[in-house]
């Protein structure tokens, strides 16, 4: 894709966020924000050396938000058109006339707006010329490599090659407009494998700003096949207490927990296991988490937040202890305090590893008990931290892997859990924007037989 994939260019988006901005303020709105943007992309799908799908995207959307006191109205349109933007904001405004005061609502503080001399290019947009003939050969080689792996792969899900661009302007009657271009692109496959009536299924992605720093679609693939044939033969596990080991995969999911219980909406509601813990220890001693708005091509980086609130480096967790929230200005004022800069969620989280030498010197720190490669279900509860999940993966002994696992279930309680982490792998998967090696869990239930 390149620069003309787009029908607008920043400076009309942000020509159309002062208009709409200016609409409400004729209108009687005492504040307004406004978020305007375009998208396209491209998906391709491989399967059994077939194409199956090929698909395009384009969207745009203009939406408004006004105050008129404390009263709030929102609307959304996909036409740009002047009358549109005029009855998009015209129902807004009837709206809030309807609606019912509420003190915390309201724009972010000027003051912690972002200022025009401290935005930095993030390097966030490299649009990918990629014609569509060549990301059949790329799905196809990715799908190939995977199903080359071993005879016993079966089937296919499919190769898939992605490429999307956005373009995006947010703007606020404090005088506040920002816009940038974003890019996003990615390869996976997904392969099934047999061997008797036993079916495995696995899968493999890269996700990148740049297509330069995508895995290659062989490696890609290979990884698919290899992950989905080393599940066969699974067998299940005598139910017990066991030290558990997170795959670095499957490890963000424990941070993105406790991510959701110290935002802001969680704890203005009274629906968090960690209710008034700021300054208090969340995590075990050895686990220091960093947070990184500025990070190069990074998948979460950008100078300011939803609402324009500029973004900061700071440690979320130092030794265990936790050092903020995760607020938007709403949150904020409902729990008496100051935006951190996180409407829309956290940027780049980095936990520091503990233990160098991948996954393998984690496996030999636990000796024996259970590699986690996969979790199901969503029996988590946020209020009380209780937690239980599907799990599969692969039963260790002595530090070396011993066998495939299915038809288990791990549970313990998050609070408990974080503060059971006894170390913390140096193989980071840093495909999202949760950058974290596998973990060692002192101690789970694992449910098997009996």
């Amino acid at each position: 894709m390149s620069e003309q994939i787009f029908s607008y260019s920043q400076q009309q988006l942000e020509t159309l966020t002062a208009r709409v901005l200016e609409l409400a303020r004729l209108g009687g709105a005492t504040a307004a924000e406004s978020d305007i943007s375009e998208g396209c992309g491209q998906n391709v799908t491989v399967r059994l050396s077939e194409v199956e799908t090929i698909e395009y995207n384009r969207d745009k959307g203009v939406s408004v938000t006004l105050y008129i006191g404390q009263n709030k109205g929102h609307a959304s349109t996909s036409d740009f058109s002047d009358k549109a933007l005029q009855d998009t904001v015209n129902a807004a405004l009837n709206i809030a006339r309807y609606t019912a005061a509420d003190d915390c609502a309201g724009l972010a503080d000027p003051a912690l707006l972002l200022k025009n001399s401290d935005y930095r290019d993030l390097d966030l947009y490299h649009p990918w010329n990629l014609p569509v003939e060549t990301a059949i050969t790329l799905a196809r080689e990715c799908e190939d490599a995977a199903r080359g792996v071993d005879a016993r792969i079966v089937n296919s899900e499919g190769g898939t090659v992605a490429t999307h661009a956005t373009r995006h302007c947010y703007g606020n009657s404090h005088g506040f407009i920002g816009s940038q271009t974003t890019s996003r692109h990615s390869l996976s496959a997904s392969v099934i494998a047999g061997s008797g009536d036993a079916m495995q299924r696995d899968y493999w992605y890269s996700s990148a700003r740049c297509a330069d720093d995508l895995l290659s679609a062989v490696s890609v693939g290979r990884m698919a096949g290899e992950r989905a044939v080393r599940r066969l033969d699974g067998r299940r596990v005598k139910t017990g207490q066991y030290p558990v080991v997170f795959e670095a995969p499957v490890a963000g999911s424990l941070l993105s927990h406790l991510v959701q219980a110290v935002s802001g909406g969680s704890l203005y509601r009274q629906s968090s296991f960690l209710l008034d813990s700021l300054g208090k220890k969340v995590c075990a001693d050895i686990i220091t988490i960093d947070e990184d708005p500025f990070v190069l091509r990074g998948l979460a980086s950008g100078c300011s937040d939803d609402e324009g609130v500029a973004t900061k480096n700071r440690r979320f967790v130092d030794g265990g202890v936790l050092q903020g929230y995760f607020l938007g200005s709403y949150s904020a004022r409902k729990l008496g305090m100051q935006s951190t800069g996180h409407a829309g969620g956290p940027h780049n989280l980095s936990v520091a590893p503990t233990l160098s030498g991948g996954l393998d010197a984690l496996l030999q720190r636990m000796g024996t008990g259970l590699l986690v490669t996969e979790l199901m279900g969503q029996g988590i509860n946020m209020v009380t931290g209780d937690y239980s999940r599907g799990a599969s993966g692969f039963w260790v002994e002595n530090g070396v892997i011993a066998y495939p696992v299915e038809e288990l279930t791990i549970a313990g309680n998050l609070r408990e859990m974080l503060l059971q982490i006894d170390a913390v792998g140096d193989d980071i998967d840093r495909r999202g924007s949760r950058y974290m090696g596998s973990v060692l869990l002192s101690s789970m239930m694992v449910a098997g037989e009996a």
